[in-house]
């Protein structure tokens, strides 16, 4: 379990069977189209995989979404690696050394493989990097407990690869209150986050709201000299109550100042339903954290986690959500922000296969572009959605870091 808020991994495997009944299958047209855009997906847990166990990700396998065979498959070019780091990582003090281990995997991955994948610093490398087919692999931090309270380490990262970072992620942290957090430390940034910002916009780093309370987020969009993304979000106008997924208010504020919202695609954040459960059980996984801290302190027997997430699981079926529900919230950011807006930010390899029919992994986007197209979205506008929004803002992000 992430410490703090997570989905337990006896959760995530029993959303693995959720049916895999498929979405139709894209036309010729879609497949076209996705292979000659540039598609970037900014939020893959693929790292997740290279720490638990060595996935060489050069081959296809079954117990993952990310890999090389099946993002040629669909026409992935630049897919963000996620550097996660959780709560209980920054309560102990490890999440420093854990951020490192996960970008040396992530560049071992790369040395092993130099003729399918390539690191990617720069936008303006896109071109350059991806001849020959590579997949080019950009960092990306989720939650900046790494940063610690050291403003230095920020540059330190940049200096690794990290293009983005997520200030917050399940637990308030010293950057920054979090969206799940019921009980907020800062009432938005710290003062140290609102020097993060500002240090992120000198070096050219992409601020990232998702996962941040809305006025953590509301302020970082307000402090960015430059656009601020939410790497992997979904709108909050689906699900009422879950601040995890952003507001429309907030949606208007950040494109204002020309950031994208990358729709992330897990049923907890799409479907009501769904995300009524994944907050239910954010709940419960507190009370059951606090109730076994409780037990253990009288010296009285303590619950596995395994038997809280099978207790879970009988107790809260798994649901199944179509394709349909992705391409409504693109309709929904369409409305209102408008197509430069938007982009995609999967959650791919971090929401345990817990996914709609059609979009199961990366080899299916040409499904989504199918879905658009079959709703009448222009193919150039399909393309700002699938990479081109991205690469506009964090060119200007890079841009702003010159000046």
């Amino acid at each position: 379990m992430r410490t703090g808020l997570s989905i337990p991994l006896g959760l995530a495997i029993g959303w693995l069977a959720i049916s895999n009944a498929a979405a139709a299958e894209a036309t010729p047209a879609a497949e076209k189209l996705a292979r000659d855009a540039v598609i970037v997906d900014t939020h893959i847990d693929a790292p997740g995989q290279l720490m638990s166990k060595w996935a060489d990700l050069d081959e296809e396998a079954p117990d993952r979404e990310f890999d090389y065979p099946r993002a040629r498959a669909g026409g992935l070019d630049v897919a963000f690696m996620s550097i996660y780091t959780s709560a209980g990582q920054d309560e102990a003090g490890t999440a420093w050394g854990v951020a490192n281990q996960m970008i040396d995997a992530v560049e071992a991955l790369v040395q092993r493989h130099p003729d399918k994948f390539a690191l990617l610093r720069s936008p303006g490398d896109v071109a350059r990097l991806g001849k020959g087919g590579k997949v080019l692999l950009p960092l990306g931090m989720e939650n900046g407990a790494p940063i610690g309270k050291d403003l230095s380490n920020i540059a330190f990262f940049f200096d690794r690869g990290i293009r983005y970072i997520t200030l917050a992620h399940s637990a308030n942290n010293a950057l920054a209150d979090s969206s799940y957090q019921r009980d907020k430390k800062w009432n938005g940034l710290s003062p140290l986050g609102r020097q993060a910002v500002a240090e992120m916009n000198r070096l050219g780093i992409m601020v990232d709201v998702s996962h941040l309370s809305d006025d953590a987020a509301a302020q970082a969009i307000e402090l960015s000299a430059v656009p601020v993304i939410a790497s992997h979000s979904a709108f909050r106008h689906f699900t009422p109550g879950f601040e995890r997924n952003i507001s429309d208010a907030l949606a208007r504020q950040l494109a204002a100042k020309g950031g994208v919202v990358q729709l992330a695609f897990g049923n907890g954040f799409v479907d009501p339903a769904s995300a009524q459960d994944l907050q239910d059980y954010f709940v419960a996984a507190e009370a059951w954290e606090q109730a076994n801290a409780a037990r253990a302190a009288a010296g009285q027997p303590v619950q596995t986690e395994a038997e809280f997430d099978a207790e879970w699981e009988a107790s809260h079926p798994n649901r199944t959500v179509p394709i349909d529900a992705v391409l409504d919230q693109v309709d929904h950011g369409v409305a209102l922000v408008g197509i430069d807006h938007l982009g995609i930010g999967s959650d791919f390899d971090g929401v345990g296969g817990n996914l709609p029919t059609g979009l199961k992994t990366v080899a299916d986007y040409p499904r989504l572009v199918a879905g658009l197209q079959a709703r009448g979205y222009s193919d150039a506008d399909i393309r700002k959605l699938l990479g081109g929004n991205l690469l506009r803002a964090w060119q200007a992000v890079e841009d702003g870091a010159r000046r």
